[in-house]
């Protein structure tokens, strides 16, 4: 199969300008004869990176910080609503399936007004077929984000194989990793808002532990791209105008790298991978097979949709 890899950024708070820029891009790929087509970490409309590098993000009742929430909780995606309509349709017209990061919200009843973390997984009529809410919002996040759910802990079947995800810190949640390897992952998706040296170790180990090639995707933002009205904190040493750097890259079910990381770099990354290699890695270990103990592990997942 041929995947499509977007190290780009989104039209920072912007909606609808990112949604015309990924029907873009989709279509790109599609030209490149792309099999899948993948973002990164609320591609859509933007990771919050202002939480860690902008001064007095975490302040009480801060009026700018306060703006910039707003701002992304009015650029967010709500699935109940028509906001993915253009996007399902370009996928319908090409054709290939397209893995997303989102800042999801729902605009009416319980659970309104909170922002996820969210993941959306299309198939290749457009029709969304996963979203998976980012479990535990990472460290500053919780200053924007809610907790999912174990909901949209799937793989899904596609002509290449068995299609998964999670999001950043999920990968270093051994349990979620464990639920996803149940799944039979073929290819599993690691979005981040930068891959960054310690997000390649944990993608490695995800490819071995999980016997599957992994890609992690990785976002490219400029200082010029920041909200209006943030300043960077004195502390922060911005690297060649930088906020996000990209890093992408793809492992093989070996841990081996496929792609080293591509970085300081915006580019629709297309690459062949053959999925049929997992197996004979499967031989030596098969962590939701015979290398499991379950009559001394036993455990459950809860997969029900908070709100």
């Amino acid at each position: 199969m041929k995947i499509a890899i977007v190290q780009d950024g989104p039209i920072f708070n912007n909606l609808k300008e990112t949604i015309e820029k990924t029907c873009d891009l989709i279509s790109m790929a599609k030209d490149e004869k792309a099999d899948l087509v993948v973002f990164g970490e609320c591609w859509l409309s933007g990771y919050p990176v202002w939480l860690d590098v902008c001064k007095d993000a975490n302040l009480w009742d801060h009026a700018p910080i306060k703006e910039v929430w707003a701002s992304m909780y009015q650029n967010s995606v709500d699935c109940r609503s028509n906001d993915l309509d253009l996007i399902k349709k370009v996928i319908n017209d090409t054709g290939v399936n397209v893995v997303i990061g989102a800042n999801e919200k729902q605009s009416s009843g319980r659970g309104n007004h909170t922002i996820y973390n969210s993941i959306f997984t299309f198939d290749t009529s457009g029709e969304l077929v996963n979203c998976h809410r980012k479990l535990m919002p990472t460290y500053t996040e919780k200053l924007v984000h809610g907790m999912g759910d174990g909901n949209g802990l799937n793989a899904i079947d596609t002509s290449f194989g068995r299609l998964g995800s999670l999001i950043c810190w999920e990968h270093w949640m051994p349990m979620a990793r464990q639920a996803m390897h149940d799944e039979a992952e073929d290819l599993h998706i690691a979005l981040w808002p930068f891959v960054k040296d310690m997000h390649h170790l944990a993608s490695r180990q995800y490819a071995i532990e999980g016997r599957c090639h992994v890609v992690s995707v990785g976002q490219i933002m400029e200082l010029s791209e920041l909200p209006i009205g943030l300043e960077i904190s004195d502390t922060i040493q911005v690297e060649d105008n930088f906020l996000l750097k990209g890093g992408s890259a793809v492992y093989g079910p070996d841990g081996e790298f496929i792609l080293e990381p591509v970085k300081a770099k915006r580019e629709l990354i297309l690459l062949e991978l053959d999925l049929k290699s997992n197996i004979k890695e499967r031989m030596n270990l098969s962590v939701s097979g015979h290398y499991q103990r379950p009559d001394i592990f036993d455990y459950k997942v809860n997969k029900e949709r908070k709100v």
